[in-house]
């Protein structure tokens, strides 16, 4: 859903990962890629059983500085899930829907339909080879030896000497 003035706003779910299976939806949340982490109010997070694990410091666009707890939850949204750091919200804080919950999710906002959509395979670092084609070397030069009898090269569809 798109507000009044072009920002993207969507229903979550919050659910406590030590109670699976409750879940609280919140709706009209704004997602914000300019935003760290999700904010959530604190009523939502307490009433799940959800813990404040630490205190982070927050910078406004005004200057002035605020701190607020945050502790883990799964994040629902887009038909996927992820746990992430949650802020506990306190009245008057935005409800939104942060970067790194959105990464999580691997979800990206799609700039044409104002939708979260999947965002694709995610970047991996790659090895020089793949542990897939190591263990299919590894799996072809044991046949080799095995398939090599006193320096007869034996067919491998098991013929005999």
């Amino acid at each position: 859903m798109i507000d009044d003035v072009g920002n993207l706003r969507t229903t979550i779910e919050i659910e406590n990962p030590a109670r699976l299976g409750e879940r609280t939806a919140l709706r009209d949340v704004l997602v914000d890629t300019g935003a760290e982490l999700t904010w959530i109010p604190a009523r939502v997070l307490e009433t799940l059983g959800i813990e404040r694990m630490k205190v982070w410091h927050f910078r406004q666009a005004d200057g002035t500085a605020l701190a607020r707890w945050t502790g883990f939850a799964i994040v629902h949204a887009a038909e996927t899930k992820t746990i992430d750091e949650v802020v506990f919200g306190e009245p008057g804080d935005l409800v939104l829907l942060g970067a790194r919950s959105l990464e999580g999710l691997n979800v990206r906002v799609e700039p044409v339909t104002k939708r979260l959509v999947d965002a694709g395979p995610a970047p991996a670092a790659a090895a020089e080879k793949s542990f897939a084609a190591e263990d299919a070397e590894k799996r072809e030069r044991k046949t080799q030896r095995s398939s090599d009898v006193r320096g007869v090269k034996l067919p491998r569809f098991g013929g005999h000497l």
